[in-house]
């Protein structure tokens, strides 16, 4: 009974959340646009309905068309978001001045549309961020390469592809993924045969949408493409020592797990982690590098700032002692295909001796 009354109150917050998210800006724009009452209820029922029938009806199921339906539903969820953000200045411009209200609905639309547009076309040419570190412990140079947050699943096979290849043309040492690389299930192996054409190692470790999922089978299936996969676990690889912990809820998580592994202080260690918590657990085990995901720099503005508050380090190069924390802001992106504020990142990593 608990169960099922938690599952209503989800189900009426988000119902809740609809009423200014879709209805508030097609009833009012319907209004100021002078619409009939028909061509309203016509847009107002599929864009109201949209993230119920992603989340429920579409749920598990797979194929081109449920591929489709579900991100039409999350863009839409982007797009009104935006547009509900420029429908209020409206409101205030027609408040305050004598702007027509068939402008200001035109205005909001011209303008949401552009930066949703901008948004879209961020979300799908991932940025190259170069970082540049120095360790006497290494042996000689690496460079090497993190993805992290790629959401195969809300992100398609094909944005796998053109990233591999893209990668694959850098001729770096190796890969790291650091949780969020797949966040729907039946996922299959074929899908990502792009990973196993790769003729670098790749090493990754869980994020929390793995664990949503079907993990024990995509972590199978990660395997089969020779992908090294961490769990709690280290290797040591050619003079370097690469640390996989599993993502977890718990603040603490890092410093649990790294109390089980033998981290060798003598090498150059880098750990591979999704949340970005730990960085001071790391420094007292001796860790050098940790590198981390999960926030998306806050995707769209302006939950950046909802994300601070969640978390102390959001994106970027952080430090503490002798240990350091790379933050990726995510190479593909959730729900909606929209960046505005951040980026997509595939980030090289070129570290000297």
């Amino acid at each position: 009974m608990k169960k099922k009354k938690g599952f209503n109150l989800f189900i009426f917050v988000a119902l809740l959340l609809h009423i200014p998210l879709f209805a508030y800006p097609v009833l009012r724009l319907s209004q100021w646009l002078e619409l009939s009452s028909l061509l309203t209820v016509v847009i107002f029922i599929p864009v109201f309905f949209s993230q119920i029938f992603a989340r429920k009806v579409l749920v598990n199921k797979v194929g081109p068309i449920a591929f489709f339906m579900r991100n039409t539903a999350d863009f839409l969820l982007g797009y009104f978001f935006v547009m509900l953000v420029m429908l209020v200045l409206f409101e205030l411009l027609v408040l305050i001045t004598n702007m027509s209200e068939i402008i200001a609905a035109q205005s909001t639309i011209f303008i949401s549309s552009a930066f949703v547009l901008f948004g879209a076309v961020s979300a799908m040419r991932p940025k190259l961020v170069n970082i540049k570190l120095q360790s006497d412990k290494l042996l000689k140079p690496i460079r090497f390469v993190q993805i992290s947050d790629v959401h195969i699943g809300s992100r398609s096979v094909r944005f796998l592809e053109i990233l591999m290849t893209r990668i694959e043309s850098m001729d770096v040492d190796f890969l790291c993924i650091t949780g969020d690389f797949i966040d729907q299930p039946n996922i299959s192996a074929e899908k990502l045969k792009s990973l196993g054409l790769y003729n670098k190692p790749i090493y990754y470790c869980t994020g929390n949408h793995e664990r949503y999922e079907d993990l024990d089978d995509i972590l199978q299936r990660l395997e089969s493409h020779d992908v090294h996969v961490l769990r709690n676990s280290a290797l040591d690889v050619d003079g370097l020592q690469i640390i996989g912990i599993d993502d977890q809820e718990d603040a603490l998580q890092v410093d649990k797990q790294l109390g089980n592994i033998e981290v060798n202080r003598d090498v150059f260690s880098i750990l591979l982690y999704h949340r970005p918590v730990g960085l001071e657990a790391c420094d007292e085990h001796g860790v050098d590098l940790m590198l981390s995901g999960h926030t998306h720099g806050g995707q769209i503005v302006p939950f950046n700032f909802l994300v601070n508050r969640v978390f102390e380090r959001t994106s970027g190069l952080y430090s503490h002692g002798s240990s350091s924390l790379y933050v990726s802001e995510g190479t593909g992106t959730w729900g909606p295909m929209i960046r505005l504020g951040t980026r997509s990142e595939i980030t090289l990593f070129e570290i000297s001796n």
